[in-house]
């Protein structure tokens, strides 16, 4: 199958629209027209993992940190994206779009803690960016091309598919010699019945959507507009908050241990009394601290906190509670991998099982 149908799938689990600013989300080595056979799912894209993946003859590694983020000066032979691109495998980060992402990183902590309704710790201040795609198209040929570009990745609002909007026109063109125009003569000036074809593409679709645009549009040359679309998201933010039966705090460890897949937990703050009001954000998120106080939350299930912040949060009263940070992150790989499989059950995808946090406690 084409990249670019797997693509589609990634950005309707989780948009990358919605990641952070500072973050490097979406399709970062490949080409989005490559086919591919096998793809690998990976918190660290690792030399072990990367080992594991060519073992498996895995062309696709969806990779949740992404290994390229900040600017790379040089590529030489020995770099784990220089093997990669050299031997056709692409790679993919989903990263902080899979965190606010509905039944995402954060939404999979606060289900293991048990949390009914919840809502973001912090609210995304960031605007999401889309495009909107005009083209114009020979009547007899906008299906076709219409469809080319719903298969790249375009045409998709909210939990519709497949949206355009289509007006009839009249274009013009006069073809220099030594063209071969799909309608009409060249050294003749031609006046054709078009349809306007209007649609939505994300960010991370447009090489995809333009690409096919070109291979499925008739003419030599399609004209075609390209504008960037800001709207800011609703309801769309980091970490999750909410209210759960008072339960005491050794028994939410242990819950959380269970539901994570981990023996051990490192604890800032009272163990004893319960909890009501608890919140989660995966990773590193000390920086959301001030956001937990705030809200007065009793527990805060996290991957890693400076010391100082945790003397603070456990001065509150808090528990503070960290797994090491890709164990927050690991388990919910399992349901990515589920999410994906139910939009394209044809993939054949496999879990990394050399993937873990690179701190072990003995």
């Amino acid at each position: 199958m084409k990249l670019s149908e797997i693509i589609v799938a990634l950005e309707t689990i989780a948009p990358t629209q919605h990641a952070e600013s500072w973050d490097n989300v979406g399709l970062l080595a490949g080409d989005s027209l490559q086919d591919v056979s096998r793809t690998m799912l990976t918190i660290d894209y690792t030399a072990e993992v990367a080992a594991e993946a060519r073992e498996a003859n895995c062309d696709l590694i969806v990779a949740y940190h992404p290994p390229i983020f900040s600017p790379i000066k040089r590529l030489t032979a020995g770099h784990l994206v220089f093997d990669a691109i050299r031997r056709g495998v692409a790679i993919y980060s989903p990263h902080t779009a899979w965190d606010v992402a509905e039944g995402g990183t954060n939404d999979f902590l606060a289900d293991a803690m048990g949390l009914g309704e919840r809502s973001p710790l912090r609210r995304s201040q960031v605007k999401s960016t889309q495009h909107k795609l005009v083209t114009f198209v020979p009547e007899t040929q906008v299906e076709k091309v219409a469809q080319s570009l719903f298969d790249a990745g375009a045409g998709r609002i909210g939990r519709y598919t497949c949206c355009s909007f289509r007006s009839p026109g009249t274009g013009t063109f006069f073809g220099e010699e030594g063209t071969s125009p799909a309608v009409g003569s060249s050294e003749k000036l031609e006046a054709v019945q078009e349809i306007r074809l209007e649609t939505i593409v994300p960010d991370s679709a447009v090489d995809a959507v333009v690409g096919a645009l070109r291979m499925a549009h008739p003419y030599e040359e399609p004209a075609f507009d390209l504008n960037v679309l800001s709207v800011r998201p609703q309801g769309i933010g980091q970490g999750r908050i909410g209210t759960i039966p008072p339960t005491p705090r050794l028994v939410l460890l242990d819950r959380i241990k269970r539901e994570l897949g981990i023996s051990h937990l490192l604890v800032a703050g009272a163990i004893e009394g319960d909890a009501r009001t608890v919140a989660c954000c995966a990773g590193a998120c000390g920086d959301l601290l001030d956001d937990a106080i705030a809200q007065k939350v009793d527990l805060y299930l996290t991957g890693e906190m400076r010391h100082h912040d945790a003397l603070r949060a456990a001065a509150t009263g808090m528990t503070v509670v960290c797994t090491l940070h890709s164990n927050s992150e690991r388990a919910s790989l399992k349901r990515l991998r589920d999410r994906l499989l139910e939009k394209v059950p044809r993939l054949a995808l496999h879990l990394s099982q050399m993937d873990r946090d690179p701190f072990s406690v003995q």
